[in-house]
């Protein structure tokens, strides 16, 4: 890269072994503001010899791509479908990605080991108490998918009573009741056609795909409490747009995908804090372009 050229580097093998590379891999990617949001921190934290790329990689070609990495390589950032596949091809994770049997963090150790970490779960609880939200009495969820799950394992973290989880299936009820089971939640399930019940929660945390919740901006209370919005493309949603006209906090997804940046910048390039300020307002840039 352009900044390679004034280091002290005085052969070709010494300005290789000094380039730092990381990735965000997935199927799809193209719309992935993981680049955006990486290249801007290594640029604050002055790490010209750092790249960030994306890769269109499926289940099927995790493996061969893992295999194929060389000691350049510092970490990789996942999304879906690989957030589970991944790990039967790890050396070890940590107890917040086993929690929810989801890693979208692998960082590569100086001896070659592969680590896996789930950022999400750190990310919302960061994203959430930037706003202000930093404890709860109970809490509604809206979806049941990864998300979900993930959603459930920050809320151990700051919320003292009942989680409502509000869904479409006795299955997905179901499969929610165990995910509280198993992270220590007190998860209630309920019909998705009484989904406007959440909105007495202090806090709401939406998990489901875009356009699901449109239906429910018109419910929304005079004096809502807090609600974290996973989506950000499009950005607002009808429901958040209706959340913040009446008043109350509202946590959205760039937030979510900033703070969970964070995390994973400073646990690949072991450089911290992270440019939180310089990360967001490059996915905001780049959101607005689109």
């Amino acid at each position: 890269m352009s900044s390679r050229s004034s280091r002290t580097s005085s052969t070709p093998a010494a300005a290789a072994a000094e380039t730092r590379r990381a990735a965000v891999l997935g199927s799809p990617i193209a719309h992935s503001l993981s680049p955006v949001l990486h290249r801007a921190a290594y640029a604050e934290l002055g790490l010209g010899h750092w790249s960030y790329d994306r890769f269109e990689v499926d289940e099927a070609a995790l493996p061969g791509f893992l295999a194929g990495l060389d000691a350049s390589w510092a970490g990789l950032s996942l999304t879906m479908p690989l957030k589970r596949a991944v790990i039967p091809l790890l050396d070890e994770i940590s107890d917040t990605a086993a929690s929810v049997e989801a890693v979208n963090t692998v960082v590569f150790g100086a001896d070659g080991r592969r680590r896996g970490d789930n950022s999400d779960i750190p990310g919302m609880v960061a994203a959430l108490r930037e706003r202000g939200v930093t404890a709860v009495e109970s809490a509604a969820v809206l979806g049941a998918g990864a998300t979900a799950s993930s959603a459930l394992a920050a809320l151990s973290r700051i919320c003292a009573g009942p989680v409502t989880a509000y869904v479409r299936s006795e299955a997905r009820a179901a499969e929610m009741r165990g995910w509280g089971d198993r992270l220590g939640v007190e998860v209630r399930t309920a019909d998705w056609a009484a989904a406007a019940a959440a909105f007495e929660a202090p806090l709401v945390i939406a998990t489901t795909p875009a356009g699901t919740t449109d239906a429910l901006a018109a419910r929304v209370p005079e004096r809502p409490g807090a609600l974290f919005d996973v989506l950000y493309e499009p950005w607002p949603t009808a429901l958040a747009a209706a959340w913040s006209a009446r008043g109350g906090a509202v946590v959205s997804g760039l937030d979510l995908l900033v703070h969970q940046a964070v995390q994973q910048v400073e646990q690949m390039t072991g450089r911290a804090p992270a440019p939180l300020a310089a990360m967001r307002k490059a996915g905001e840039q780049a959101l607005g372009a689109r």
